[in-house]
C-alpha cells in the first residue's frame, strides 16, 4: 500500500476504534457512575444499551444517505456528533442526561462506522482489499476487548467522566486527517433509497426484546407488559423481515444469507459476542463491588482477555487459509466454552483460577474473530462486500445488545435474591443480641439501609456501643438505683462507689453486646458476600451449556478450504 492509503486507512481504524470502544468502556466504571449519578444498575443499562440499540438500527441507513450526500462529509458530521454527545455524557449530572449524551454519540457512531468502512476498503488497490477488511475487522474485534481495560485505567485515572474526555482529543485529530486526506468536494455519489420503513421495525425490534428482558424480573415474566412486549418482538421481527425482502433498497440485504460462510459468520458473531461481552460486563463490577477492588485494579484482572483477542484475533485470521474454518471457529468455541466452565468452578478469591478462565474466554474470542472477519467478507466485491460488512457490524451491535440485556437482568434477579437472603439472615441473627426491640430495630434499619439503598455487602455502619454512651448508660443506672433507694441524699463518696460498681455491671454489659454486634457484622459481611458472589456467578453456569452448544454452528460451514477457495475465485 502506498503511504497516504495507510494513514487514510489508520484514520478508518481510529474511527471505527472510537466507535466499537465506546459500546464497552462503560463497563468498569458502572459502579462509579452508579455512585455519582445516585441510580441503580437497572436504569443506568440503558446508557449502555440505548448507544447499541441505535448505533445497530441506524448503521445501515445513515450509510446509504452518506452515499447519497457525500461520505467525506457526512463522515465529518458523524465526528462532530460523536464529539458533542461525549462531551455531554462527560459532563451529565444525572442518569438521563447521560443516556442523552449516549444516544448522541450513537448517532454519531452510526455515521462513523459505515462510512470508515466504505472509506477504508475503497482507499486501497482491488488487490489489497482483503488486507484491508481484515484491518478493519479486527479493529472492531479489539476495541471491543480493551474497552474495560482502557475504562478502568482512566477512571482510576480521572474518574469516571474520563472515559469520555478521552474521546475529544482523538476525534479531534481524526477530524483534522479527514479534512486534510479526503477531499469535501465533487464527491462520488451513489443513488440509494431509504429504507424507513425498515429501520423503525428493527429500532421497535430491538428496543421490544431488550426491553422485556431488561424489565422482565421486575414486572414478571409472565406479566402483560412482558408478553405483550414478546409478541410485539416477533410480529414486528416478522414484518422486518417481510419488508425487507420486498423492498428495492432493503436495509439488510438478505440476499447475503444465501451464501453458507456469510450466514454462519453472522450466526458466530452474534452469539461469541454474547458469550465474550458477558464476561465482560460483569466481572469488573463484581472485582469492584464485591471484592473492593479499585476500577484500575478491576480492569487489569480482565486485562488478560482483552490481551488474548489481541495476540490470537490477527493469528488465526492468517491461520486460515491453512487450518480452515472449521477446525478454526471450533477450537475458539471450545476455549470459550472452556473458560464459561472455569467461571462456574472457580473460587473467586483466587484470582489465578479467573484468569486462567479469562485467557481462555479471551483466546477463544480472539481465535474466532479473525477468520469470522474474513468469512463474512467472502468472495464479495463492490457495493456487496460494503454491504456485507455493514449487516455484519450491526450484528455485532446485536450481541453486545442481548448480551447486557440477558447477563445484567439475569444479574439484577439474582441480587435482589440475595438481599432477601441476606435480609432473612439478618432477622434471625438480630434475636442474638441482648438489646431492646428498639435498639434491634435500629441495627437492622442499618443494614437494611446498607443493603438496599447502597447495594453494599457490607455492614460497618450498624452501630455498637461506644464509651460516650456507656457513660450515659451508667449514669442513667446510677440514678434509677438512688431514686429506688432513696440514695438521692447520700454523701457524694457513697454515691461514686455505687456508680463505680454500676460501671463495673454496664461496662461487662456493653462489651458482650459489642462482642454480639461485631458477631452480627461479621456473619451478615460473610453472608451478603457469599450470596452476592453466587448473584454473579449464576449467569455465567447457566450460560454455560450454551456455550458449548454453540460448537453446532461450525456446521454451517463448508469443510477444508472451500470458503476460501470460493475467495479466490
Amino acid at each position: 500500500m502506498k503511504k497516504r492509503q495507510i494513514i487514510i486507512l489508520a484514520t478508518m481504524a481510529l474511527g471505527i476504534f472510537l466507535c466499537m470502544l465506546d459500546t464497552t468502556v462503560m463497563n468498569i466504571a458502572l459502579p462509579a457512575i452508579q455512585t455519582g449519578l445516585h441510580t441503580d444498575l437497572n436504569t443506568l443499562q440503558w446508557a449502555l444499551n440505548v448507544y447499541t440499540i441505535t448505533f445497530a438500527a441506524l448503521t445501515i441507513p445513515l450509510g446509504r444517505i452518506a452515499d447519497q450526500i457525500g461520505r467525506h462529509k457526512v463522515y465529518v458530521l458523524g465526528l462532530i456528533l460523536f464529539f458533542t454527545g461525549s462531551l455531554l455524557s462527560a459532563a451529565s449530572s444525572t442518569v438521563i442526561i447521560l443516556i442523552s449524551g449516549r444516544e448522541l454519540q450513537s448517532i454519531g457512531a452510526a455515521i462513523i462506522f459505515p462510512a470508515s468502512m466504505t472509506i477504508g476498503i475503497n482507499s486501497v488497490e482491488l488487490s489489497k482489499r482483503n488486507e484491508a477488511v481484515v484491518v478493519l475487522g479486527i479493529t472492531q474485534g479489539l476495541a471491543t476487548a480493551l474497552g474495560p481495560t482502557i475504562g478502568g485505567l482512566l477512571t482510576q485515572v480521572w474518574g469516571w467522566r474520563g472515559i469520555f474526555y478521552i474521546n475529544i482529543p482523538l476525534v479531534l485529530i481524526a477530524i483534522v486527517l479527514c479534512l486534510l486526506l479526503l477531499p469535501m468536494r465533487n464527491e462520488k455519489n451513489v443513488r440509494a433509497k431509504l429504507d424507513i420503513t425498515g429501520m423503525l421495525l428493527a429500532i421497535f425490534t430491538l428496543f421490544s426484546l431488550t426491553l422485556a428482558l431488561v424489565q422482565g424480573s421486575e414486572w414478571g415474566w409472565s406479566s402483560s407488559k412482558i408478553l405483550c412486549l414478546f409478541v410485539g418482538f416477533v410480529v414486528s421481527l416478522g414484518l422486518f423481515i417481510w419488508r425487507e425482502t420486498s423492498a428495492s433498497d432493503p436495509m439488510i440485504r438478505l440476499d447475503l444469507f444465501r451464501y453458507r460462510h456469510f450466514t454462519g459468520a453472522i450466526i458466530v458473531t452474534v452469539f461469541a459476542g454474547i458469550f465474550f461481552v458477558g464476561m465482560m460486563v460483569l466481572m469488573p463490577s463484581f472485582f469492584t463491588k464485591i471484592q473492593s477492588h479499585t476500577e484500575l485494579e478491576a480492569a487489569l484482572m480482565i486485562t488478560p482477555a482483552s490481551a488474548m483477542v489481541f495476540l490470537f484475533s490477527p493469528v488465526s485470521g492468517l491461520l486460515l487459509k491453512k487450518a480452515g474454518s472449521r477446525l478454526l471457529i471450533s477450537l475458539g468455541i471450545i476455549l470459550l466454552a472452556f473458560g464459561y466452565v472455569g467461571i462456574s468452578i472457580m473460587d473467586p478469591d483466587i484470582y489465578w483460577q479467573f484468569a486462567i478462565s479469562c485467557i481462555f474466554i479471551g483466546a477463544g474470542y480472539g481465535i474466532i474473530i479473525g477468520p469470522i472477519t474474513v468469512l463474512s467478507a467472502g468472495n464479495f466485491t463492490g457495493e456487496l462486500l460494503t454491504a456485507s460488512q455493514s449487516v455484519t457490524g450491526v450484528f455485532r451491535q446485536i450481541g453486545t445488545v442481548l448480551a447486557v440485556a440477558i447477563f445484567v437482568s439475569a444479574l439484577s434477579t439474582n441480587l435482589e435474591i440475595a438481599k432477601v437472603q441476606v435480609w432473612s439472615t439478618a432477622q434471625t441473627e438480630i434475636k442474638k443480641i441482648s438489646v431492646n426491640q428498639n435498639e434491634r430495630k435500629q441495627i437492622l434499619q442499618t443494614t437494611h439501609k446498607s443493603l438496599y439503598d447502597t447495594g453494599s455487602s457490607t455492614t460497618k455502619n450498624n452501630p455498637s456501643i461506644n464509651s460516650q454512651a456507656q457513660k450515659k448508660i451508667v449514669m442513667a443506672e446510677t440514678n434509677c438505683y438512688l431514686i429506688k433507694h432513696n440514695g438521692t441524699q447520700w454523701p457524694t463518696a457513697a454515691k461514686k462507689k455505687v456508680q463505680a460498681k454500676i460501671s463495673v455491671t454496664v461496662k461487662e454489659k456493653i462489651r458482650k453486646i459489642n462482642q454480639q454486634v461485631d458477631n452480627y457484622r461479621q456473619t451478615i459481611s460473610k453472608t451478603a458476600k457469599k450470596k452476592m458472589t453466587i448473584a454473579f456467578i449464576k449467569p455465567y453456569q447457566v450460560a454455560m451449556p450454551f456455550a458449548w452448544m454453540l460448537l453446532l454452528t461450525v456446521f454451517i460451514f463448508e469443510k477444508g478450504n472451500k470458503n476460501l477457495r470460493k475467495l479466490r475465485n
